[in-house]
């Protein structure tokens, strides 16, 4: 009994590696082994950005509170998806 179950969970962790990898070349945001931390901070910040810009009431809230108006706060937040985080770090040279 114990030796099916051990099967079932390698099974299973595979099955799950699999979806794991699908997710992540279908989605960007989902990243990769090979992701570095400014990728990843990268699309976080885009991803939060493209959902302001996407929801009325969240761009509103965000026009109110810095006190511009809604086509500026669009402005802002599509200037900020070009470099969210700044310029990527040099990669060292292998």
């Amino acid at each position: 009994m114990e030796i099916k179950a051990l099967i079932d969970m390698a099974g299973e962790r595979y099955n799950i590696h699999s979806q794991l990898e699908h997710l992540q070349s279908k989605y960007i945001g989902t990243g990769h082994a090979d992701t570095t931390k400014h990728e990843w901070m990268t699309n976080q910040h885009r991803d939060t950005y493209g959902s302001i810009l996407g929801h009325f009431d969240l761009l509103n809230y965000m026009a109110i509170s810095e006190n511009e108006s809604k086509a500026r706060v669009k402005f802002n937040l599509v200037e900020k998806m070009l470099q969210p985080c700044g310029p990527p770090p040099e990669k060292p040279e292998d």
